[in-house]
């Protein structure tokens, strides 16, 4: 039987998306990773690579579709023998296909199948959850004797696919699967409606702004936040002159390899360190139980057209002040071009915001789940500060808050870890021992 292909998952947080560009047409030959189109996500424009061989026997969404469900057949693939007459009236519904018939389906793999010899069920593992495998799969697996639930799978969203079975072993154990951020629902609308809202304005001049993916992503994702994590702050003014002084004197020897380094790279290192040496507050909310992480990996926001990126620069504390100014650097560009892979900006701990060079002095974030907390920054300004033989001085200074989940890092904590980032800051030379 020919074997829909539908619309991937390829973030977490995706439910629908847009499908931006088909790269084959009807009748082109596919093989295990060709590119057969670009889905824009909630985050990014990214490729959707073939896992599996067959001829494309027709597309059922057309390009520049918005708001396809994850799930939703998107084209049909053929094997060897069958043709279009074969494919019957097949079209792209407007729910995702129903639970029975995702793990027959094939996913987003062609399941070559002779007719003679059809696919085995759909197994289930000894937990009675379901096993996702294309029918190609369980028919290999069925022939070489291999249980499905001790293989694991390396197609989208953990499906198991041709590759897998071939390669694996009577008896294999699977590998442990990795952790990720687990998709997470909208929260019921809150507030009048959109109509509602604009028959207020009517009679007035307005111009609607039609809500992209990351628009829709954003939104429901601070609204969680806001409802669900019981935020408290902690504010602090830090003294920039000596790190000031001190990175005028580093730039200037680096200055030959044509690094620059960002008062926001030392921010980012001082809160890498600071997670090591108060490592109870380098945690993130799972729920049931607080998950402590002994990197420190951390997320820096960065402002693209239209909303923003969080890139997660990971084993901070161990890489240098220059490292970490280039792959900065890198992340954000890519980031602004929409370019990252989901791994680069999921995960991390906690997180920064600075709104400093936008004239901000201070401001409170809000935290991004599962972190356990962010620091927002402002801008460096001269104020009149007392010195510590009671003169009146003038000094650089920084407003910074940090929003902290409180089910995860309580206030004495939470004051502790903000102390070790001043301490960093006021003294950077110590950031390099």
């Amino acid at each position: 039987m020919p074997t829909e292909i539908l619309m991937p998952a390829l973030s977490p947080t995706m439910e629908e998306g847009t499908l931006a560009k088909w790269l084959v047409k009807e009748g082109d030959t596919v093989s295990s990773g060709d590119l057969l189109a670009e889905i824009e996500t909630d985050k990014a424009t990214m490729e959707f690579e073939a896992v599996d061989e067959g001829t494309v026997g027709k597309i059922l969404v057309d390009e520049g579709t918005e708001g396809v469900k994850v799930n939703t057949p998107i084209a049909v693939l053929l094997d060897d023998g069958e043709s279009a007459d074969d494919i019957g009236d097949t079209s792209a519904p407007s729910k995702p296909a129903p639970e029975a018939d995702k793990a027959d389906a094939g996913a987003e793999e062609a399941a070559p199948a002779a007719a003679e010899k059809p696919a085995p069920a759909a197994p289930k593992a000894a937990s009675g959850d379901r096993i996702f495998a294309s029918p190609l799969a369980r028919r290999i697996a069925a022939d070489k004797g291999l249980d499905l639930s001790q293989i694991k799978g390396s197609g989208p969203h953990g499906r198991i696919v041709k590759a897998d079975v071939e390669s694996a072993k009577p008896g294999a154990k699977p590998a442990p699967a990795a952790a990720t951020d687990a998709p997470r629902a909208a929260p019921a609308p809150s507030g009048p409606s959109g109509d509602a809202v604009a028959a207020m304005y009517q009679g007035r001049e307005y111009e609607e702004v039609k809500l992209d993916g990351m628009r829709k992503t954003i939104a429901a994702r601070l609204t969680e936040a806001k409802q669900t994590v019981p935020h408290f702050y902690l504010r602090r003014d830090i003294k920039l002159d000596a790190l000031l002084k001190f990175r005028g004197q580093l730039n200037k020897q680096l200055e030959g390899r044509g690094v620059k380094l960002s008062v926001n790279d030392f921010i980012i290192k001082a809160c890498a360190l600071a997670l090591q040496a108060v490592p109870d507050a380098n945690a993130v909310w799972a729920g049931d139980k607080v998950l402590k992480l002994k990197p420190s990996d951390v997320a820096v926001a960065v402002a693209i057209e239209g909303g923003l990126f969080t890139p997660v620069l990971k084993d901070a504390e161990m890489k240098s002040l220059s490292a970490l100014s280039a792959e900065m650097k890198d992340l954000a560009a890519r980031a602004r071009d929409r370019k990252l892979a989901p791994e680069e900006y999921q995960g991390g701990s906690f997180a920064i915001s600075n709104l400093g060079m936008f004239g901000i002095d201070n401001f409170d974030a809000v935290i991004n789940p599962p972190h356990g907390a962010i620091l927002a920054v402002g801008g460096g300004k001269k104020k009149p500060v007392v010195g510590d033989d009671g003169e009146l001085t003038v000094a650089t200074v920084m407003s910074v808050t940090l929003s902290v989940d409180h089910r995860v890092i309580d206030g004495a904590l939470g004051a502790e870890l903000l102390e070790q980032i001043v301490q960093n800051l006021e003294n950077p030379m110590v950031m390099l021992a």
